[in-house]
């Protein structure tokens, strides 16, 4: 149930983002969702793809710095209180949080949002426990048609 996730590390100065999203394209390999954080002297692109061994090398071999990080991604009513819901049930599970990015992709009344925990296994236990519906690959790339 969790999803390999690149973290490609950047400096921080104009056009440094469009590398890896080339590479990638010259790969043929689809970002589904992406998030960027930065400092005053780099940024890490954090991104799902479908390929993401093919991802990994591409940008490898191409000298960018990448990081394969677990993260899961979980089902969340798209509606005032819908992820205060589900950090309620974190919470109560005495889970940490390292960091959290929404997804690209809606379903219906669902968003899907991606989280990085501390510890993945013992988040994903709780939220099933408490009916939240944890996607799993197969399934978010058969939602977003990959």
């Amino acid at each position: 149930m969790k999803l390999n996730q690149l973290s490609v590390f950047l400096e921080n100065k104009p056009g440094r983002l469009s590398e890896p999203c080339r590479i990638l394209a010259e790969a043929d390999i689809n970002i589904l969702t992406l998030s960027l954080a930065d400092t005053q002297q780099f940024g890490i692109m954090r991104l799902v793809v479908k390929e993401w061994e093919k991802a990994k090398e591409a940008l490898e071999k191409a000298g960018c710095v990448v990081n394969v990080t677990e993260v899961v991604a979980l089902e969340v009513q798209d509606q005032p209180g819908g992820l205060e819901s589900v950090l309620k049930i974190i919470e109560q599970g005495n889970i940490n949080i390292e960091y959290i990015y929404a997804f690209t992709f809606r379903r219906k009344d669902k968003a899907i949002i991606i989280f990085r925990f501390e510890e993945p296994d013992t988040a994903i236990e709780i939220l099933q426990s408490k009916g939240v519906n944890v996607i799993g690959d197969v399934e978010l790339f058969e939602r977003v048609g990959e």
